[in-house]
């Protein structure tokens, strides 16, 4: 758990957040005491989409991975040009 103090989170807060986002805790001091704990909102949400996934396991309609980890890591990023789907997909026909 990473510690940081009041004033060194309100001055860094994106960087924090990002960091929760990725799954890392960070406790929060206010004159070297623990005052609070920021932590990825995974209790009840979690829970609910691990239920349901060892309910589906379970009933048979899926099976569990083989292998461990995230399969869609290595993939290459694939960035669209901006604008909206419509515009895109007619450039892309010739209409446009």
């Amino acid at each position: 758990m990473a510690p940081a103090g009041v004033r060194k989170l309100k001055d860094n807060l994106s960087r924090y957040i990002r960091r929760v986002e990725a799954g890392e805790h960070v406790s929060v001091t206010a004159h070297g005491r623990v005052v609070a704990e920021l932590v990825p909102p995974s209790s009840a949400a979690n829970a609910g989409r691990r239920r349901r996934y060892d309910q589906l396991v379970s009933e048979g309609v899926i099976r569990r991975a083989i292998e461990a980890g995230d399969p869609l890591e290595g993939w290459p990023d694939i960035r669209l040009r901006r604008g909206t789907a419509a515009a895109l997909i007619d450039t892309d026909r010739g209409e446009a």
